[in-house]
């Protein structure tokens, strides 16, 4: 008998609420890399999207 997947629990980085179903939200930084954040999906809403893998390549020229 298996153990069903437990379901990711995190807390909004924004509200500080507990949420289950965290949206993934990245923080960028001018000094280094960026971090990862989770979000409410009301929240979610108020960080900038996420760059596609073409948009990363694009800013190298």
């Amino acid at each position: 008998m298996s153990t069903p997947a437990r379901k990711p629990v995190r807390m909004c980085v924004r509200c500080d609420r507990i949420t289950k179903e965290p949206v993934v939200c990245e923080v960028h930084s001018a000094s280094g890399p960026g971090f990862t954040v989770y979000a409410c999906t009301a929240c979610a809403r108020l960080f900038p999207p996420l760059p596609g893998a073409l948009d990363l390549r694009d800013g190298e020229r």
